[in-house]
């Protein structure tokens, strides 16, 4: 049997050279947590297991280091999409690399392989099955090999979200290719997991690193389903024109989901197994280039998308486990700016998912343990970013992450917490714990269903004991009683059974903790996460680049992510960069993407600049280091909440500007945010009268939220800001 050892130890690499190659060829001038460290392990040619959230940069982990180092890095991955998708990545970073799998033609895979034995290549992506057959072992074992690095490493371990069997053949690696260092990276594994994964694979003495689970800049909120299509609309509304994800557990459920989708005027395409391959294909790509702003999916969707600039993940029923929402939802924002996540779920939704685990044979101890998890984690009320990060055994220290439902002040505590758990349980034992969440629930609001008259439990001491709740409440608190272990679901029709912990509760012994949605009115006024990632960013600039970044992903046949991501873009609108040395400046440019697009971008911006008057080549502010605590749930900037008083005092734009030493784009950034928080109704200190009624009129005649349609209504003839300044003003109105 042939064998093949690392590349000769004699080549002596640095993190300095790294991070110097980095800085060329990915354009960024820092690592992020733990990136480091890992790079560290690989240069060291230690075994490691490396553990980072989605969008903690585990890709640059390993292709850094691969492009450094003599040899050639085999990276194991599940997905022909993931590898299609990294590789056009390092293709526009000017990396030497290719992906070896079942959509390639005959040619194709003769060339890579030609590839492979001449030494061009410096990472070569591959599936299990595709690596661990013998043609390729032993083509592998002729070659020298840098490292070998296992993607998603958590499809080896049975007690992973996402188990794959073909992933334990990769135990013999260490056996076939002696002295190559292996290296296994996930974004979701538990302790017991990341054992898992050491012990499979038969690593040796491996580092472990594990990043925070913390996803500050995503924003968490749980719903109980309310039927329909409403909840998901809404989120979709303030989302207009952004990219976002929506899963659903059934097959029907995407069609449905996609389908009404659609009708309303929003673009969504569906995506589950059921699709024949070439429609799956066809939508993801008409996802990931951006010709389609929905996608609507199964869990089948995912793994595969590397796409950086997805603004919300909703989930239209609960997942099933904590490890596949912490994947799903991380889809989110993995660029590190502001996203949402909103998880709607149904009292159904845990014995939906017991069901199909029992028909596909997954209900196995690790899986319901999971599933149980999940549905404690929908009825809870503890902070949302807590109860991941605890999950997965870290500790999470702030009391207000000012990122979720529960923090945000979304739902209020109940006073009369203990006697509303008491009447709810009595009801369960006056029926005799024969009966589900929903038929209690109409016993306690006093319903005349006939079938409650029937059985005569109307006559009930509980009947209509909450009469002055609604339905939906009082099934919510029956949720969060379960929730508690006040109650449990048993049976086939998943009747209410009152725990040892609920007759504490009818003791007076043990107080739940039980919380009611409040009226928007009265919700804490909350800017989405990281308002920082917009500060002084010149919005109308931004949107001009998104087109023009479409156009040349369109060209290319890539997604628009890898041309650059939003928050180049966004870096770009910011500093306006007139000069290369100043593009290269801009987080996310390398010398590859400078060269192959620089000098349009640079001419974009110069013309937009020239016909708006915007400064070039701005000074961005240091983003403010300001906690949590210092402005406890209300997102501000200390820099933004410096300018308030000249707004206060009716002071224009660019006057604010000269006062405070700032961009005027800067300070637009400032006034946007004073407007919110101040609720400002009055437009008129900062947009004349005229403008302010011919805007009004295009509100009312265009519909959706996005500015573009506005901007072009008007003729072009008012600007973003303008138009920006008076819709929030509205909308502070539309509120009072």
């Amino acid at each position: 049997m042939s064998v093949s050892s690392s590349v000769s130890s004699a080549q002596v690499i640095t993190i300095d050279d790294v991070r110097s190659l980095v800085s060329q060829q990915w354009g960024y001038d820092s690592f992020r947590p733990l990136q480091q460290e890992a790079i560290e392990n690989v240069l060291a040619h230690r075994d490691s297991v490396v553990v980072l959230p989605t969008g903690g940069g585990k890709s640059l982990c390993f292709q850094a280091p691969a492009c450094a180092l003599e040899g050639l890095a085999v990276v194991v991955s599940p997905l022909i999409s993931l590898m299609k998708d990294q590789v056009d990545a390092l293709h526009t970073n000017g990396v030497a690399a290719a992906f070896y799998n079942s959509s390639l033609t005959p040619a194709e895979r003769n060339s890579v392989i030609d590839a492979i034995r001449s030494d061009a290549l410096k990472l070569l992506y591959l599936a299990p099955e595709g690596l661990l057959t013998e043609n390729m072992m032993s083509l592998l074992c002729g070659v020298p090999l840098s490292l070998i690095a296992i993607d998603e490493a958590h499809c080896i371990s049975s007690w992973g979200h996402d188990f794959r069997p073909e992933y334990r053949g990769l135990k013999t690696l260490k056996q076939r290719f002696l002295g190559v260092p292996i290296h296994a990276y996930t974004a979701t594994a538990t302790e017991r997991v990341r054992q898992d994964i050491a012990t499979q694979l038969a690593l040796e003495e491996p580092a472990v690193l594990v990043g925070s689970f913390d996803r500050p800049n995503l924003k968490y909120r749980v719903e109980r389903k309310a039927g329909g299509i409403d909840q998901i609309l809404n989120v979709v509304h303030q989302h207009q024109g952004e990219s976002g994800i929506v899963y659903c557990i059934s097959r029907k459920e995407v069609e449905r989901t996609a389908e009404a989708l659609d009708a309303l005027g929003h673009s969504a395409l569906p995506y589950h197994a059921g699709l024949s391959d070439i429609d799956r294909q066809n939508n993801q790509e008409a996802f990931l280039e951006e010709r389609v702003d929905i996608i609507v999916a199964t869990v089948a969707f995912g793994m595969g998308i590397d796409k950086s600039n997805v603004r919300f993940v909703v989930h239209s029923g609960m997942p099933k486990s904590l490890e596949a929402y912490q994947q799903e939802s991380g889809r989110a924002g993995r660029d590190g700016l502001e996203a949402d996540c909103c998880l709607f779920y149904g009292g159904g939704d845990l014995m939906t998912w017991k069901r199909i685990m029992d028909s596909s044979g997954e209900a196995n101890e690790a899986a319901l343990a999971a599933l149980e998890a999940i549905d404690r984690f929908c009825k809870s009320t503890q902070c949302r970013h807590k109860s991941l990060v605890e999950h997965f055994g870290q500790a999470f220290d702030p009391t207000d992450c000012g990122a979720c439902d529960i923090c945000l002040g979304d739902l209020d505590l109940v006073e009369d917490a203990l006697i509303i758990a008491q009447k709810i349980l009595s009801c369960v034992i006056r029926l005799e714990q024969m009966y589900g969440a929903e038929y209690t629930a109409q016993v306690l609001v006093g319903s005349q269903e006939k079938r409650i008259l029937e059985k005569g439990h109307d006559k009930l001491s509980t009947y209509s004991l909450l009469e002055e709740y609604s339905k939906s409440v009082i099934r919510d608190w029956i949720e969060q009683l379960l929730g508690q272990d006040c109650a449990v679901k048993y049976g086939e029709y998943s009747q209410l059974q009152v725990t040892e912990l609920g007759w504490k509760v009818l003791r007076g012994e043990h107080t739940p903790k039980l919380v009611k949605p409040v009226s928007k009115q009265s919700r804490k006024q909350q800017q989405t996460v990281d308002p920082a990632s917009w500060d002084g960013v010149d919005r109308q600039l931004f949107e001009s680049l998104r087109e023009l970044r479409r156009e040349f992903a369109t060209e290319q046949g890539v997604p628009a992510y890898i041309v650059f991501g939003d928050a180049t873009l966004r870096d770009l609108a910011r500093r306006r960069p007139s000069t290369t040395e100043n593009l290269l400046k801009v987080n996310g440019v390398g010398q590859k993407k400078c060269d192959d697009y620089g000098r349009q971008f640079l001419e974009h911006i110069a013309d937009y600049c020239h016909e708006t008057g915007a400064e070039q080549d701005s000074v961005p502010e240091p983003v403010s280091q300001s906690t949590p605590s210092d402005h406890p749930s209300s997102g501000l900037t200390a820099s933004a909440v410096s300018a308030f008083p000249h707004f206060k005092a009716g002071t224009s734009i660019a006057e604010t500007a000269q006062k405070m030493a700032r961009a005027e784009s800067t300070v637009r950034g400032y006034l946007g945010q004073f407007i919110k928080h101040e609720q400002i109704t009055d437009p008129s200190p900062w947009v004349d009268f005229a403008t302010v009624e011919r805007i009004r009129a295009a509100l009312d005649t265009v519909e959706g939220d996005r500015l573009k349609p506005i901007f072009e209504h008007l003729g072009g003839e008012v600007s973003y800001d303008h138009i920006r300044i008076v819709a929030s003003c509205l909308a502070n109105v539309e509120g009072t």
